[in-house]
């Protein structure tokens, strides 16, 4: 029997060592304090250590990244290593922006840095034990970075792994900076983002470069993942016929963990007109005092003035908007993970894949139009085990359009209302006899 963080002891089905995970990577998530695997971990990593290709979904905070990135570390050590330049790119993860390429980067050099120290390989329990003699190292390249510098780094490091946005990956491998012609894994993480209409284009063309990479019959074509909080089959059939694969047999799995929508989140909604939301706002923050709280609103336009009016009222905000330079993003999110800042205000395209921690509260200043992007907003709290509140802001047309996504996602929404600076339950009217 193994014990999890809590002392509590836990079955070895539920262990990672039964899952197949090496002992490197059990005592390397040790060390962040994860002792056993989520759900969707137990549902993919098998899969993945078996050679499958795996299209999966699950909840926001539940382990996706690990869930991917370990069995194909641990593939990648267990084979023979083949460092950039001389065999090419083994592995490419493409994700929709800069902040989640980013904690994506975090996470493979997390969970690459003990071998990495050690000037080798992990012994990654395989038998014979792993011949890797050169760690595995992994680039991170994003669009608004540097490009000189980032294909310096190419040069320079010989990564096994890169990280990056299509638009970026595509535009240095078409300047002859990448070889990945020994690719052997291919994942898109929030790929339903990156198949949507603004970037259906762009993906596409990065996902033809790839099935170019392997012309010719009997060539072995890498490993496809796809994961997202809302990843569907429309999604998982694009993503094939891009790659000329829809003839794969590649599941599409549903993790559990996906009713934390409605285990760990309370959803509340408040009435409000229209040109009221931002009083309301400031009232619910004042009532509520939240440790975090991210706020959404669809327009990105509508971020300016939402941010301005909280400012001018000595609430401590920042924003993230479409066009930001990357530097004024940085300076955003850092304050605000920092608690220099206890609002966030942002579009939805702006915050998807942020994984900030402790955020206790979401505010949606409106209702959006599908139950794919309320998961996505609700997602940003009650991650790893932690609970949080979503609340929904609107108007009499709204709350209609609210009770509709309420009973489509199976969730219960309850009102309140702001009464002398409190949260409360709105009181039933009272008739006259």
């Amino acid at each position: 029997m193994e014990k999890d963080v809590r002392g509590k002891e836990i079955a070895a089905s539920g262990s990672f060592a039964a899952l197949g995970i090496a002992p490197y990577f059990i005592e390397t998530l040790a060390g962040r304090g994860i002792f056993s695997p989520t759900p969707v971990q137990a549902l993919v990593c098998p899969r993945l250590l078996a050679g499958e290709s795996v299209f999966f979904s699950s909840a926001t905070g539940t382990g996706k990244t690990f869930a991917y990135l370990v069995p194909i570390l641990q593939r990648l050590f267990a084979s023979a290593p083949s460092p950039y330049p001389a065999g090419g790119l083994r592995a490419i993860i493409a994700a929709p922006t800069y902040e989640l390429c980013s904690q994506i980067k975090a996470a493979a050099d997390f969970l690459l840095e003990p071998a990495n120290a050690a000037g080798r390989g992990p012994e990654t329990g395989e038998s014979p034990p792993s011949p890797a003699s050169v760690p595995l190292k992994a680039a991170l390249l994003i669009g608004g970075g540097n490009i000189s510098r980032q294909i310096d780094g190419l040069r320079k490091e010989k990564p096994d792994i890169v990280i990056g946005n299509p638009g970026r990956i595509l535009q240095i491998a078409r300047l002859g900076k990448l070889k990945p012609g020994n690719l052997e894994y291919l994942v898109l993480d929030e790929g339903d983002r990156l198949v949507s209409p603004d970037l259906a284009e762009e993906t596409g063309e990065f996902l033809r470069f790839v099935r170019a990479l392997r012309p010719g019959a009997g060539k072995e074509q890498p490993l496809v993942t796809a994961c997202s909080a809302t990843l569907s089959a429309k999604t998982r059939k694009r993503i094939l016929g891009f790659l000329d694969a829809e003839g794969r047999d590649v599941p599409l799995l549903e993790s559990p963990d996906r009713t934390i929508l409605g285990e760990r989140i309370q959803h509340w909604a408040i009435f409000s007109e229209r040109r009221k939301k931002i009083d309301t706002l400031r009232s619910f923050l004042t009532a509520a005092k939240p440790r975090k709280t991210l706020v959404f609103t669809a327009g990105a336009g509508e971020v300016g003035n939402v941010l301005s009016r909280l400012q001018y009222h000595h609430i401590a905000a920042s924003a993230l908007f479409g066009g930001m330079g990357k530097g004024g993003r940085k300076q955003a999110l850092d304050d605000f993970r920092k608690n220099r800042v206890v609002v966030l205000v942002s579009s939805d395209l702006a915050a998807r894949g942020l994984d900030i921690e402790g955020i206790s509260h979401i505010i949606a200043l409106d209702v959006p139009q599908n139950g794919d992007a309320y998961i996505h907003r609700a997602g940003r709290t009650g991650r790893m085990g932690k609970t949080g509140i979503m609340l929904t802001i609107g108007d009499a047309e709204e709350m209609r359009a609210l009770a509709k996504l309420e009973k489509k996602l199976g969730i219960a929404i309850y009102p309140k209302e702001l009464r002398g600076g409190k949260i409360t339950v709105p009181q039933a009217p009272t008739g006259r006899s």
